[in-house]
């Protein structure tokens, strides 16, 4: 194991940051430092196994109790986000690999732009809440970030292939999720089981419940956006089940460049941690033959209206997608408690959005943290009126 080569993982016990640890294991990389939420028993044994320096846990009752199971060992226990954030400020490691989900991904983000340290993003909330002030610090620190989600690393991947004036189309491929074809009329009566049957991924619940709304699609609309330096209206969206294409870049030639790669996040992982070197394959071959054939279609604005959403938060920005992405993390929480239905979630999250269009004002930090904590207020509020 490479103690020089060495890199930290927040959000260690969720659907990426296991396949991270597994690309360590498998490329013989040190994991440093790991994060979790709260759950407990999983992180220990993660930290155990790697050997880490260090573990966070975002909940502070979990934090003390992950303390008192690690007493015999030498692993330093941060609490809190301020924990995560000293954590990563005390690390030796040269890369961050963020797969925290939600909001709370974006003080890590910053913290570990403030401390020089490469970004492997796989928290697309950070540019979807603060895009402006997240790549500007990445700018003013020379700090590179690295796109883990597969569409983003698709793109990164194809804009080697040309200079950023003669791009005409970012293209971000879906699968169209288990809904696909699907009216509103036919989602009526959805069940949690229907809704986190993904036909090609296998993530975590809510980012599943967001792939079914399209949510997901149009969030990382807005991250493309700020990551790549283009304007929405440069991005568009096809859907394309078989999930082989990840994403394209079409040029002012009106050729189009695509990635191609078995549907596997290692590989993602893998690229983020390396580049710009590659490394030998963690996940299966591609064989095009087996495939058969591909397949494209236009997403469905009407039934997953929250895409539309998404194009609409990008294009008058400000606080507009935080606002987005708080009530729809309020939504997807109370569906997957049982509290409402699937349909709810969109009528509930665009009641909530453009109730608020007047954030697209809001551009400093602590007034989007103040809307965001504003919106998941309404979002309750609504939800338990309803």
């Amino acid at each position: 194991m490479n103690k020089n080569n060495s890199f930290i993982i927040l959000g260690s016990t969720g659907s990426i940051g296991v396949q991270a640890i597994d690309v360590a294991k498998q490329n013989g990389i040190y994991v440093e430092a790991l994060s979790a939420h709260k759950n407990i028993n999983m992180i220990e044994k993660q930290a155990r196994m790697l050997s880490v320096k260090a573990c966070a846990m975002a909940d502070e009752s979990a934090a003390k109790e992950l303390k008192i199971k690690l007493a015999d060992t030498n692993i330093r226990v941060y609490i809190g986000e301020s924990g995560i954030c000293e954590m990563i400020a005390n690390s030796n490691s040269k890369t961050v690999l963020n797969s925290i989900v939600g909001q709370a991904g974006l003080m890590p983000t910053l913290q570990t732009i403030e401390s020089k340290k490469k970004l492997a993003l796989a928290n697309k909330e950070s540019l979807v809440v603060a895009g402006e002030i997240v790549m500007a610090n990445a700018k003013k620190n020379e700090v590179p970030i690295i796109p883990v989600d597969s569409e983003h690393c698709a793109i990164h991947q194809c804009l080697n292939c040309g200079r950023k004036n003669e791009i005409k189309k970012l293209i971000l491929t879906a699968s169209g999720g288990p809904f696909y074809n699907k009216t509103s009329d036919m989602l009526k009566d959805v069940t949690k089981q229907d809704v986190l049957s993904h036909p090609t991924w296998n993530m975590g619940a809510k980012i599943t419940v967001d792939s079914a709304t399209l949510m997901n699609k149009g969030f990382e609309v807005i991250e493309a956006m700020h990551l790549f330096d283009v304007n929405s209206d440069k991005i568009d969206v096809v859907v394309h089940p078989e999930s082989i294409i990840h994403s394209m870049v079409e040029y002012i030639d009106n050729s189009i460049i695509a990635q191609m790669s078995s549907p596997d996040m290692r590989f993602c992982i893998q690229y983020a941690l390396f580049y710009p070197q590659r490394a030998n394959a963690v996940s299966s071959n591609l064989n095009l033959a087996q495939v058969g054939k591909l397949t494209f279609g236009y997403p469905d604005f009407d039934t997953f209206s929250l895409l539309s959403s998404a194009f609409h938060a990008a294009k008058l920005g400000g606080a507009l997608p935080a606002v987005l992405n708080a009530a729809n993390e309020v939504a997807v929480s109370k569906f997957l408690s049982g509290n409402i239905k699937f349909r709810d979630i969109t009528n509930i999250v665009n009641e909530v959005f453009y109730s608020m269009e007047s954030a697209k004002n809001i551009h400093t930090l602590d007034e989007i943290l103040l809307t965001d904590k504003m919106t998941r207020e309404i979002t309750e509020k609504m939800i338990l009126s309803k």
